[in-house]
Formats: C-alpha cells, structure tokens, sequence
C-alpha cells in the first residue's frame, strides 16, 4: 500500500512539475502575462499557478531558467518550443551585453 502512495506522490509532483514547465514557457514567451494570470485566479480558473522561478525577483529569461526549460522540452520532444527559447536566449544575451 505504501508503494501505491508513493507512486501516487510522484505523479502529482511530475504534474506540478511539468505544469511549472508550460507556465515559464508562457510567461517567457510572453503567450501570458502575470496580469493573465491575476485575473484568471481572481476568476477562479486557477487556483495556483507554479512556476520554476521567483516572478517577483526575475522574470524567467535568464540563462538558466530558459536552459532548464530548453532540457525539459527537448526530453518531450517539443523542439518548436526549444528553437522559441533559443531565440530568446539568444536576445536577452545580446540585450544584456549591449
């Protein structure tokens, strides 16, 4: 019975995690804006919204958080999302540097 719960345990955490994957995409992409997001809560269409990162200290496009979702979508084979974020990436450096 304890396997069971533990099984059970590890597939919600696998679901927050991947939910936080496709959240920091939106919001690194810009699909959705923390304002999106506020009003669909207010709306009761979220009770909670996971993300990999603080949103009040950063917004998502530093180097690591986009390469840890770069990882994550190449594992699930989602490589249009890869070649966004590369994009990004490769943005947010050039702005950085100037």
């Amino acid at each position: 019975m304890m396997e069971e719960n533990d099984s059970m345990e590890f597939l919600k955490d696998l679901e927050i995690y991947n939910e936080s994957m496709d959240n920091a995409y939106l919001i690194i992409t810009k699909e959705k804006t923390f304002d999106d997001i506020y009003y669909e809560m207010e709306q009761g269409i979220h009770d909670k919204f996971y993300l990999p990162f603080d949103p009040i200290a950063q917004d998502g496009r530093d180097d690591g958080t986009i390469d840890l979702l770069i990882e994550h979508f190449e594992g699930r084979e989602e490589f249009e999302k890869c070649a966004k974020l590369i994009k990004i990436k490769e943005l947010c450096s050039k702005i950085q540097t100037d």
